[in-house]
This record gives C-alpha cells, structure tokens and sequence, in this order.
C-alpha cells in the first residue's frame, strides 16, 4: 500500500509539472505590457511582472517620467515604442496590465489608434472617471509640482478629465480597490474608495467585467490575489 501510494503520489505530481509546462507553453507567443502608475516607477509593479513571467507571457514592464506630460502626451510617445519595442517583437497577441493612471494611457492611445495584436487589459484602481481629489488640490502649486501635468488632468470634469476619452473597444477587465489608508483623501471620495479614486469612478462603458477588492490604491499592483484575478483574466477573459 505504501509503494501505491507513493506512485500515486509521484503521477500526481508529475501531472501538475506536465499542467505547468502546458500552460506556459500555451502563453509563448503572447506578451504582456505593463505600466505603472502616476509618480511610480516600474519597481511597483515587479510582483506583476515575476507572476506574469512564470506564466509562460513575455513581459515588457515599461518606466516613463509619468509627470512630465499630459495623459495624452504620454500615451503618444510611451505606448507605441513599447509596442514597438523587440522584446514584443514575436508576440502575435499583446495584452496590457495598468496601474491607476497607466490605464488612462492606454484609453488615450487606443481612442484614436488601432493594434491587430492586442489582446486583453487589465486596470487596477484606473480614474477612469477621474478623482474627486484632482477637483479639491488640482490647482494647488504643490500638487502640480509633485504631480505634473498629467496630475492636473485626472479630474472629474467631462472637458477635462478622462471622462472625454469616451467608451473603450477592447476587451477590458477592471479591478477597483475599497480599502483606503488615506483618511484625508478619502473624506473628499463620495462612497467606497481606494484612498485615490472611488469604486464609482472605475467604472468605464464597453468595460467587460469589474471586480471590487479589499486592498488600497498603492497595493493594488502587488496584491498576490489581485494577481491571481489578473491572470485569470487575460487566461480566460475573467475574473
């Protein structure tokens, strides 16, 4: 009994690593781009980028000085070139992975741009309506100078804010935050918040799914069971 056990034992793992090795040969050939967030860097999404990695994706985690230009500046210049870039070069599908502002960059862009290799998007905590807090320090010295201009333009204004960019057209899953650790910020948020933006304002038409998560605005890109979401998502399509 002990011998068939421990064959048992041994097929049963042998079938996990054979599970292993086909899933991540079933991801070769798709690569993933990954961008950070407002005044981040691409440190912060590390934990994203190791997950993604051992799931067999090609991953291009992307640093740009996100404030040093407006939203759409930014998205003109940061996601073509990491298209672009030849890391990706033999990917036939490429999908995308954001933190909060990241995925403003890829509405930007993708508003007035087409891709035949895009695949699924995944946002974590995006303004996609803009944050009541841009409305109440937006136009404070401080708050330009730590923020930049991209900063100033992450309010909830219809003119203004990334409200404008409209409805998207990809396949998109978005991931909010209820758990805040700012207090301050939070007092400015009507309803749940991640301490940057509200639930509500996550929201995006043509997104196909929205999940809520209890982890805060800064967490949100290095959660494990954030990621467990995210993988399932660009895998299948859901959360």
């Amino acid at each position: 009994m002990g011998s068939r056990a421990r064959r048992r034992r041994c097929r049963s793992v042998f079938c996990a690593l054979v599970l292993c090795v086909v899933s991540a040969w079933a991801r070769a050939g798709e690569g993933v781009i990954l961008l950070h967030g407002l005044c981040r860097t691409e440190r912060s999404m590390r934990p994203m980028e190791v997950a993604l990695r051992g799931a067999g994706y090609e991953v291009l985690n992307v640093d740009y000085p996100s404030r040093t230009a407006t939203a759409e500046e930014l998205a003109g210049s940061v996601v073509p070139a990491a298209l672009a870039n030849p890391q990706l070069k033999g990917c036939a599908r490429v999908h995308f992975v954001t933190h909060s502002m990241g995925g403003i960059l890829v509405r930007a862009y993708f508003a007035s741009h087409k891709e035949p290799r895009l695949g699924r998007v995944v946002m974590l905590g995006p303004p996609n309506q803009g944050s009541e807090v841009v409305d109440s320090f937006g136009d404070w010295w401080l708050f330009r100078k730590l923020n930049g201009p991209a900063g100033g333009g992450l309010g909830t204004g219809v003119e203004e804010g990334p409200s404008r960019l409209g409805a998207v057209r990809f396949e998109l899953g978005v991931i909010a935050g209820d758990r805040s650790i700012n207090w301050i910020n939070s007092l400015l948020i009507p309803g749940p918040d991640d301490g940057k933006v509200s639930v509500e304002r996550t929201h995006v038409a043509g997104e196909r799914q929205h999940l809520v998560m209890h982890v805060s605005h800064p967490f949100l890109m290095s959660d494990k069971a954030v990621i467990a979401r995210v993988l399932s998502f660009l895998k299948t399509g859901a959360f």
